[in-house]
């Protein structure tokens, strides 16, 4: 009896072995990946989510959260370093508050355009801003989500040449110091606003303006609201795709380098559209009646860098890195 017990169990188990081999990949060690972003649905990088998701399914699923319904807007660094979160699209403007030095990189006429951008950080010196958070924060940067390049866009009809001409201008602007440096550089009054509240804040004269790439002012809809973008190119516009230190560490070396792989692909996808649609937006915007031009961009350079040179936040930058980011082709 003992043997036929023992001969049954064993047929059991083999069994169960054999229809757990025959599970799909997926079903055995796929890992949920939550990510959270201020962005919404109807953004390029939510495409860009969905992209990269497909590609990392046989090992990974990516549960994403957009419109700040997760984590309000500048609070995902902190989830991701709680180990609430283990991904998110994160401003470098957040990653500054917690290491100074990184304050350069939200400055504004700092990078040329988004294949400078993309430079910088595949260069030695982006590598070692890149190691300086994985050390300090303790979160992995997977690499840079540009999303266009931020201009003025404001309710009424006065033109603007010159930083002089925003005096006063109640400028939207997210909260935290860098952001409201930005604005000032700018020569307007900076007015913390979140992202989500920024269309009612324009409809109801709350703000005179507000600051963003074009495809956020089409996927926002702020132009139903506006008379005029100023195209004043003040910050080549980027987010960085981060992740949970732990989760990342959890992959086998080959795994993070497909998943690096993928992430890289999509980003890529994600930049050459942005860069597609801000030309086709441009004229768009001309054609529905808003007053789209260039102002004295050479005036808003010369003020902003004047401004950010005697700020306090220039003291932690490191000695010639604005000439070394400048020389990066």
């Amino acid at each position: 009896m003992k043997r036929t017990i023992d001969r049954r169990s064993l047929l059991c188990a083999g069994a169960g072995l054999a229809a757990g081999a025959l599970l799909p990949g997926r079903a055995r060690a796929q890992t949920k990946l939550r990510f959270a972003a201020v962005f919404s649905d109807t953004d390029i990088r939510a495409e860009m989510i969905k992209r990269l998701g497909a590609d990392i399914a046989p090992d990974h699923s990516i549960e994403a959260h957009l419109n700040s319904t997760l984590f309000r807007q500048g609070t995902e660094l902190v989830a991701l370093q709680r180990d609430n979160l283990e991904m998110g699209n994160i401003a470098p403007q957040d990653i500054s508050k917690q290491v100074p030095a990184w304050s350069v990189l939200t400055s504004a006429y700092l990078f040329r355009d988004a294949n400078h951008l993309n430079a910088f950080f595949a260069s030695e010196l982006g590598a070692q801003m890149k190691k300086q958070v994985e050390d300090q924060l303790k979160v992995k940067i997977l690499g840079p989500t540009f999303f266009g390049t931020r201009h003025v866009g404001l309710r009424g009809k006065k033109k603007v040449n010159v930083p002089a001409d925003l005096a006063g201008v109640k400028l939207r602007m997210p909260a935290g110091d860098a952001w409201q440096l930005l604005g000032r550089s700018l020569g307007a009054n900076p007015t913390p606003l979140a992202y989500a509240e920024t269309y009612t804040g324009l409809q109801t004269g709350t703000v005179d303006g507000q600051d963003n790439p074009l495809p956020n002012v089409q996927n926002m809809k702020f132009y139903e609201v506006m008379g005029q973008i100023v195209l004043t190119s003040h910050l080549v516009a980027f987010d960085l795709l981060t992740m949970n230190l732990k989760a990342w560490q959890a992959m086998a070396a080959d795994k993070q380098k497909a998943f690096q792989a993928a992430v890289d692909k999509a980003i890529t996808w994600s930049a050459n559209e942005h860069v597609k649609r801000e030309a086709e937006l441009a004229e768009g915007f001309k054609r529905q009646g808003l007053d789209v031009y260039v102002p004295n961009i050479n005036a808003f350079r010369e003020h902003a860098q004047k401004i950010y040179l005697a700020s306090d936040e220039a003291k932690a930058w490191a000695p010639g890195i604005i000439d070394k980011i400048a020389a990066i082709k």
